[in-house]
Formats: C-alpha cells, sequence, structure tokens
C-alpha cells in the first residue's frame, strides 16, 4: 500500500487489502473510495471484503469502479459530486492509483490551474499529460496521445504466458528489444493454489516479485492497458500514453467474474465461501476442510461454471484433495460431498474418466451435472444453481452447505473484449496453430486470452510460447519456416495426497503423454505423476519455462 497526497482532503493508493484499513484508519481517514472494478487480478480482494473492513473500522467505503484508459469527464464529476459528500480525508484506491488520480484531475479542471493539477498528480507518481486539454480551457476535448516508447516487440501481460514468450525470444535473438507490459507488482504460480488449498503449500512460495522473474533485458512498463490501435502499430496505456511496436503478443489473462454470481463478492472469504482461484483465498479452502473433519462432518459443495475456465480440472482437484483428507481424518463417511458441475461429464478427455470415476466412488461424492450456480446466501449457507431440464428449460436448486469451493465465471479482460482484436465471444482472434492474428498479421496471441480450443493452463503456454517466439522472429526475417501448436494442454489431476491422474491432450481431446507409457501412465493414479506436480513442476516453471528453457517444449517447424 503506497498512499500519497493529491489535495489535504484526498490521497490516492494501489490496491488495498482488508488487513490495510485498520491503519489506514489510524492515519486519520474518515472515508475510503474503491475506483477499480472487481475481477481484474487473481490476488485482488472484491469490494465488499473492503467494504465490511471499513465499517468496522468506522470508515465509510463508497464505489465508483473506472475501466483502465476509458475515464470521461462526466466521471470525473461524479467523483468531485462524490468528494464533496464524503467526511474528509478521503483515500481513494485502484491496481495503482492512477485511475483515482485522474478522476481526481478531471474533477478539478476549471478549478485549479492545469498546471496545478498536473504537478500535483506527478508528484503523486501518475503521468497524466495526456489529460492537459480537458483540464482546462480545452475541457471536454478527447485525450491527447502522448508517445511515451517505441519498441521493437510489444507483449502484454507479464503473467506465465507473457514472461514465457519474452524469454524464448531472448533465447533466440539476445540484445531484442523487447517490452512487456503488466501492472502487477507479483507474479503467481497459480498452479499451485491447488495444493494451498489441500494443506500442501504455503501460499507464499507461489509468489515471487514481477520484477525478480522477468527476463533480463525486457523493458517493464508497469501499466494498465486501455486500447489497442492496430492500424497505427500502437497500443494506449491508462493515462494516455502510448507505445508503438513492430511486433505485438497479447496474452493478459482471463477476467475472473465474481460478481456474475448473486451475492457471492458479499460472503467470499467468510461464512464457509472459498476459492483456490484466489491467491488470499486458497488458504481459507484448507481451514475449512479442516473445520468441518473438527466438527466431524458437514455438506461440502463443489462447483464448476461453464467453460471456458482457467484449468478445467482445478474445480474437481479441491474436491478430491479435500476428500482425501476427510477420509485421513476418519470422517468421509459424515461428509455429503456435492459437485455440480454445469457441463456435461466429469472430463472433457474421456480416456481420464474412469480412473476419475474410480475415486468419485470411492469418496462417496455425487454428481450433478448442468447446474450452473447462480447465487449465494452466505448468511443462511445457501447456494442456489440453475439447473437444465431436458426439454430445453431449467429450474431452481437450492443447497444448503458448510463449505462452499465457488469457481467463477471466467471471460477476457474488458480491454480485450471492447477491442478490434476479439472475436464474437470476445476472446482474441488467431489461427490456431500458428497463433497470428488473422487480420492484423503483425499481432499474435497466446494463454488465456487467446481463442483457441486448448485447455487454458500453464503446459498449454509453455508450449506456446517458442511457436509465438519463433514466428514473429520469422516475420522479422531472423529465422526460417513456420512453428505450428498442436493443441497441447495438461492438467495434473491430485486425486489424493500422493497421486494424481496426469491427463495430457492435443486439440480434439487426442492423449498426448509425454513420456513413455511404462515410465508413467497418464490413464491411471500415480506416485511419479504427483511427485512430478509437487517436485518439479514448480522449479520447471521458474526455472525453466520462464527463463527460455524448452525443455520438451521445442516447437514443431515446417517450411
Amino acid at each position: 500500500m503506497k498512499i500519497r497526497p493529491l489535495s489535504d482532503a484526498l490521497s490516492v493508493s494501489d490496491q488495498i487489502t482488508p488487513a490495510d484499513v485498520a491503519a489506514i484508519a489510524a492515519q486519520g481517514f474518515r472515508a475510503i473510495v474503491c475506483n477499480r472494478p472487481d475481477g481484474e487480478a487473481p490476488d485482488q480482494p472484491g469490494v465488499k471484503e473492503i467494504e465490511r473492513a471499513a465499517a468496522a473500522a468506522g470508515l465509510a467505503l463508497s464505489y465508483l469502479p473506472a475501466a483502465p484508459g476509458r475515464i470521461d469527464d462526466e466521471q470525473g464529476r461524479a467523483f468531485g459530486t462524490l468528494l464533496a459528500g464524503l467526511p474528509a480525508p478521503v483515500l481513494a484506491y485502484c491496481r495503482s492509483g492512477t485511475r483515482s488520480a485522474t478522476l481526481w484531475a478531471l474533477s478539478q479542471a476549471g478549478r485549479l490551474p492545469p498546471r496545478e493539477i498536473l504537478a500535483r498528480t506527478a508528484a503523486a507518481g501518475c503521468d497524466l499529460q495526456g489529460l492537459a486539454p480537458r483540464l482546462g480551457d480545452g475541457a471536454g476535448a478527447a485525450p491527447v496521445r502522448v508517445d511515451e516508447a517505441s519498441h521493437e516487440v510489444v507483449i502484454i501481460g507479464g503473467g506465465a504466458a507473457g514472461t514465457a514468450v519474452a524469454a524464448s525470444l531472448l533465447a533466440r535473438s539476445p540484445g531484442l528489444d523487447v517490452a512487456i507490459i503488466d501492472p502487477a507488482d507479483v507474479h503467481y504460480y497459480q498452479p499451485g493454489w491447488t495444493l494451498v488449498g489441500g494443506g500442501v503449500f504455503e501460499a507464499r512460495v507461489t509468489a515471487r516479485a514481477m520484477g525478480s522473474v522477468l527476463p533480463r533485458g525486457v523493458r517493464w512498463i508497469q501499466a494498465a492497458v486501455a486500447a489497442f490501435e492496430p492500424e497505427r502499430n500502437a497500443v494506449v496505456l491508462d493515462g494516455c500514453r502510448v507505445v508503438r511496436y513492430r511486433q505485438l503478443v497479447v496474452c493478459p489473462g482471463l477476467k475472473l467474474d465474481w460478481s456474475g454470481i448473486k451475492g457471492l463478492p458479499e460472503t467470499l472469504g467468510r461464512n464457509g465461501v472459498t476459492s483456490n482461484y484466489r491467491y488470499d483465498l486458497a488458504p481459507y479452502t484448507w481451514r475449512l476442510v479442516q473445520q468441518l473433519s473438527g466438527a466431524g462432518g458437514g455438506r461440502a459443495v463443489f462447483t464448476q461454471p461453464p467453460m471456458p475456465i482457467k484449468c478445467a480440472g482445478a474445480p474437481q482437484k479441491a474436491m478430491y484433495l479435500s476428500a482425501d483428507q476427510w477420509r485421513r481424518d476418519g470422517v468421509l463417511g459424515r461428509v455429503d460431498i456435492q459437485f455440480c458441475n454445469a457441463g456435461a461429464v466429469l472430463f472433457g478427455v474421456p480416456d481420464y474418466v474412469p480412473a476419475l470415476m474410480e475415486y468419485v466412488g470411492r469418496y462417496g461424492i455425487h454428481l450433478n451435472f448442468g447446474q450452473t450456480l447462480v447465487s449465494v446466501d452466505g448468511a443462511a449457507r445457501q447456494a442456489t444453481f440453475s439447473r437444465a431440464l431436458a426439454d430445453g428449460g431449467s429450474e431452481l436448486v437450492t443447497r444448503e452447505f458448510d463449505m462452499l469451493h465457488v469457481v467463477p465465471p471466467q471471460k477476457a479482460p474488458d480491454f480485450i473484449r471492447a477491442s478490434q482484436l476479439a472475436d464474437a465471444a470476445g476472446w482474441v482472434e488467431v489461427d490456431p496453430a500458428t497463433l497470428r492474428h488473422p487480420r492484423y498479421e503483425n499481432i499474435f496471441a497466446l494463454g488465456d486470452a487467446g481463442n483457441t480450443s486448448n485447455a487454458k493452463t500453464a503446459a498449454a503456454a509453455r508450449k506456446q510460447a517458442p511457436v509465438v517466439a519463433h514466428n514473429v522472429l520469422a516475420l522479422r526475417g531472423q529465422a526460417q519456416g513456420e512453428a505450428r501448436y498442436d493443441g497441447y494442454g495438461s492438467c495434473p489431476l491430485t486425486v489424493e495426497r500422493g497421486k494424481v491422474v496426469l491427463a495430457e491432450f492435443l486439440y480434439g481431446g487426442k492423449v498426448a503423454p509425454s513420456l513413455p507409457r511404462w515410465l508413467l501412465d497418464g490413464t491411471r493414479p500415480t506416485r511419479a505423476a504427483w511427485l512430478l506436480k509437487e517436485r518439479i513442476l514448480p522449479p520447471l516453471y521458474w526455472d525453466g519455462m520462464l527463463k527460455g528453457r524448452e525443455w520438451l517444449a521445442q516447437p514443431a517447424v515446417g517450411a
């Protein structure tokens, strides 16, 4: 939390947590304004969680969400009106503080000289020169595009896909001018969160400072992307800054739509409601598992939303590890385990279903297909599902719970869905083999935001990154031939502590094991696959994939 003053009445900050609120109150603040929409990042607490902490500390909280780079004058006026009605001093926050500073700057247009507004925001670490025409006599005019930089290759997103493709590019072409645009301070090993929720890992081992992970030689632009201008080979950042490129790689991940389930944001992290899809909630999953053991049983409900989602096996991984712990604690027979899946099958690749069904039977899990979570009443411990009927209709089914593990609906980030790069469903449109955009030949995409039909997993990104790196360099005349991605994805299904069903497959669900079957039979639960998941994959991620070492990931290249 970095608090910077803009005036005696207002300061801005990057993202705060519920644990920060007491310190904010102790510093004399009397109100908080949240300018960040929920669901922008996997470590982001929802505004309802901040609101509860604020109420406990005696602070008022208001919610005025603003999308990066799309703040208009009306929102600025609304921010000014809001501030006028709140007790001062006020702390406004977003991801970095830039959106909050932008709203304040627009609210002061015509009240303070433009030069003073820009000086104050600059002192707070927010470069808003692009707002200049909207702060004085030119108020209401379109923002000015301020060229900040130009790079040969620009990568949107510093997660698994973005970091891996940058490393692969530099391994092939040392000295290449590469920039990564990402506002986050922390890089997460998200596949590890299943094991955090199962009591195997501590959450902290899945997080590292972003600056320590990015490849040496990469320029890190710590900002949010607001829009694309592909005809000009440019991206527009928050604050109307512009970065130009020769080639663009788009891999910002996806958006977790917590608010897509009524009542969920208000109860996440309490009342027995948790999710391994958020860094700070995965430890709560483990606490709930232990609490259910201590209580001698209860009802545990695990949900899976409509596809596509990040790691389609993760919803049931949480369930199997929980059930195994209850078995070890001797209470499994008194735990009613319900798996409510919006889909029609347990797993999309049939070869792996028999092994999973053995565990479903062993743990006494009740399978409920065609059921989508639509609302949660945390205080009443009730979850309501829409159940698909054979005649094409639907009905509502309400289940009581002691523990509810929720996987939220997921979609492409807002700035992707609103762009020229998106397909009809909002994902970045690419050729499934070359990962190149069909209309903009110098734009590529990989990872969770692409519209390819493969599983959205880190293993898929590990295979995609060398393909994109090769094809970017081929476009630049620095490589020969065309690399092609075959849809490889991998899902280590943790069916119990110590055993994993290692699902590996290509486009169309074709099974594609990396190792000989005599060494590791992925269709059966094995100790070897567990050791791979627990001991080998984390260092392979940090020290292999993110370093440009393409072990078992070299792309197929054709003429």
